[in-house]
């Protein structure tokens, strides 16, 4: 039997009970600091993703051309010239071919008659026009080109009122940056387009035409197709900036016939080089003189 202690400690627990405030929910807990937006690191955030976005702007494009331009630079197997094919070019449609005299210089105030517009042989000036992949922005001076082709060269040219920027810009691939190759604009073009080598010539409507590269890996540094086989591209006398200006106007009497009639040819130029072997012929600033 309960003792009377018990009995009155049990009820002293129950009132205590009954006059306690009951807990409600989330009573009891600590009081916590109020949560602060962490506007520093979403700042933060948005200056990176901001970053990253630029970079992707500023390089893909980069990129992208860069790939273009290893993509038209790289040349097709199947049109690159062999011992047992030695000129792929004559595969391709449209393409012209005409045999040239070789090594007949002219001087820098000179004119030739070329057959041709633009001309791709013949006579020429003793200088060459840098075709280390130059993009020239002015058209250039037909003596000094030709040269360049003596020496393998492919010389692409367009008519600028003929060809949009988005042509030039697709055509320059082809270019940039390469050896044996120049471009520049040529007013007057026959068709909008015209490709040259020594002796080789190809007339094209569009930038996009698939021959184009097909002419380029047959043609460019093709030993069997030009005669100064081993010769450099590189000019540092010719200004790229500045080149000799275009001439076309007709010619006159005064200019040298096609057959380069009075003049030497030069044997240094008949099969390539300076004539030493690993050594170039080096331009001569003003040019030599006709026959020289």
């Amino acid at each position: 039997m309960p003792s009377r202690t018990s009995a009155t400690s049990a009820k002293a627990v129950r009132a205590a009970g009954k006059s306690s405030p009951s807990r409600k929910p989330g009573k009891g807990k600590l009081p916590g600091k109020k949560r602060e937006t962490p506007w520093a690191l979403i700042g933060a955030g948005v200056a990176i993703v901001a970053l990253i976005g630029l970079l992707a702007y500023s390089l893909v494009p980069k990129y992208l051309d860069q790939a273009a331009i290893r993509e038209a630079q790289t040349d097709l197997k199947e049109w690159v010239p062999t011992a047992e094919n030695q000129d792929p070019s004559e595969k391709i449609d449209g393409v012209v071919k005409q045999e040239y005299p070789a090594g007949l210089h002219v001087t820098a105030e000179q004119r030739v008659a070329y057959d041709k517009s633009p001309a791709f042989g013949g006579p020429h000036d003793s200088a060459w026009a840098n075709c280390t992949g130059t993009v020239y922005a002015k058209p250039i001076r037909m003596e000094n080109a030709v040269h360049s082709l003596e020496h393998g060269a492919v010389w692409v040219t367009y008519d600028p009122d003929k060809v949009d920027a988005a042509g030039v810009e697709t055509l320059s691939n082809y270019v940039k940056g390469r050896q044996y190759s120049m471009m520049s604009p040529y007013p007057g073009l026959d068709s909008p387009i015209s490709l040259q080598t020594w002796g080789h010539q190809l007339a094209l409507d569009s930038a996009d035409d698939v021959r184009i590269k097909q002419f380029i890996s047959a043609l460019r540094e093709n030993p069997y197709a030009y005669p100064e086989v081993g010769a450099s591209c590189s000019n540092p006398i010719f200004d790229a900036n500045n080149p000799p200006p275009f001439d076309g106007s007709p010619y006159g009497p005064e200019a040298v016939p096609m057959d380069g009639a009075g003049l030497t040819q030069d044997p240094s130029e008949l099969g390539g080089g300076s004539g030493i072997p690993g050594l170039p012929n080096i331009p001569v600033p003003g040019g030599l003189p006709a026959g020289q």
